[in-house]
């Protein structure tokens, strides 16, 4: 049997949570998943920033809870959701597995994430859509890799 061990977020790991300030969307297969301009931007230590999207602003016949679980010494333990697309009554849905995961009693560091939901952006589509005047930004994994797209 193991013990969970615990850490809390400090200079050698740092991790902030704010308000994104601007809208972002998820898509999947250009399907909405989610939408919002209340997101929580987390940035830790080296990874790129994580968007959690309140849970009335995702689209909850689309994703469903997997029986994926992992745990995070930071955050604590994280269930989380497929992407299930359908076709109306045509042939089998389609099932993209874990798109996102959420901290349902996250530690107290971070625990304005509690409920929200995050995605893969490797597995789903996720972009910023900053105020006017800016690139939209499309992240295309967990990296600091992103791809800025100029609307003309």
């Amino acid at each position: 049997m193991s013990t969970k061990v615990r850490r809390d977020p400090g200079p050698d790991h740092p991790i902030t949570v704010t308000p994104t300030g601007h809208l972002v969307t998820v898509t999947a297969h250009g399907r909405p998943v989610a939408s919002s301009e209340h997101t929580l931007t987390l940035e830790e230590a080296g990874y790129a920033p994580v968007y959690y999207f309140p849970p009335t602003e995702v689209n909850w016949e689309v994703l469903r809870e997997s029986d994926t679980t992992s745990y995070c010494p930071y955050k604590g333990d994280a269930g989380y959701v497929n992407a299930v697309l359908t076709d109306g009554d045509h042939g089998d849905p389609t099932v993209i597995g874990d798109v996102g995961w959420f901290y349902a009693q996250p530690y107290e560091p971070v625990a304005a994430i509690a409920g929200h939901i995050a995605f893969y952006p490797e597995r789903v589509t996720v972009t910023e859509h900053p105020h006017a005047g800016r690139a939209d930004v499309v992240w295309t994994d967990r990296s600091k890799e992103r791809l800025d797209v100029h609307h003309g």
